[in-house]
């Protein structure tokens, strides 16, 4: 509930129905002879008795997840729920390979994976509110203090232009030569429109985005039809046909994948198991 404020959602990500989610709220109030929930149409909020409580029952619940991990163990295997947040192109790490690979060596783990609508940002805001457990994000810059990154993979932004562009005969620009013209990007909190924003605020310059995509993979069919013009990885660029690529000079364009790790608490057992074999299965 102090994550959720707001009993519909709470019982959704619980799995349970609202009432129960209710009913176990209010049976915990009377045990501590406490409101801990401020009720209104709008949202839940925490009085301040709950605000007192929510760390301690956040240690609780780590220290109960830490015991069934335990037994889970000598028991034969992991068990329980592991949260995972994705980008929504992520082709620098083979995902599905990944978990797939984790799914056989513990398939008593389920695994749930979600994307967040505000981009690498909103995975990290998910995993400091203890929504996820993990998250594969791109976050240029230095991370929260909550949060460890550990670098997967990178890829320079090249910049992609229509093959009748009066840029498509060039093999490489600069970030002044293409600053007035028209933009195709991801939207505010993805990792690659973070990097390109910090790249031309860092020279000094502005641009106009005017057509916003959240998945990368579109970006260069968008510019294949005359929409505008856009820094993508190369990977993103599967089909190369109408489309022409030039290397951006003198700016920091670089794209990095990473696995974004909690540090202000500690991590389940699942997690480490799914940290350590990013680490093995990555060349």
């Amino acid at each position: 509930m102090a994550e959720e404020q707001n009993f519909t959602r709470a019982a959704a990500r619980l799995h349970v129905v609202q009432s129960a989610v209710s009913a176990a709220v209010k049976t915990l109030e009377r045990e501590l002879g406490a409101p801990l929930l401020d009720r209104n149409s709008k949202r839940v909020l925490l009085t301040d008795a709950g605000a007192a409580l929510l760390p301690r029952a956040r240690i609780a619940l780590d220290a109960a997840r830490d015991a069934r991990d335990a037994v889970a163990e000598v028991h034969g295997g992991l068990r329980g729920t592991l949260r995972i947040g994705t980008m929504t192109s992520i082709r620098l790490l083979h995902l599905p390979a990944l978990l797939g690979e984790f799914h056989r060596r513990h398939p008593g783990v389920l695994l749930h994976t979600s994307v967040a609508p505000h981009g690498s940002q909103g995975l990290i805001d998910a995993l400091a509110e203890r929504r996820l457990d993990l998250a594969f994000v791109s976050l240029p810059g230095t991370p929260p203090a909550e949060i460890h990154l550990t670098e997967l993979a990178s890829s320079a932004l090249d910049l992609v232009v229509p093959d009748d562009h009066p840029l498509a005969t060039r093999e490489a620009v600069t970030l002044a030569d293409i600053a007035g013209l028209d933009f195709i990007d991801s939207p505010v909190g993805y990792g690659n429109r973070a990097v390109t924003d910090r790249a031309f605020a860092a020279a000094g310059l502005s641009r106009r985005v005017t057509i916003e995509i959240p998945d990368i993979a579109t970006g260069a069919d968008h510019v294949r039809h005359g929409l505008g013009i856009a820094l993508l990885p190369r990977f993103a660029v599967a089909d190369d046909h109408g489309v022409r690529l030039l290397t951006v000079a003198g700016a920091d364009l670089n794209w990095t994948a990473s696995l974004a790790i909690p540090v202000d608490r500690p991590v389940g057992a699942a997690a480490r198991a799914l940290i350590s074999l990013t680490a093995e299965f990555l060349p």
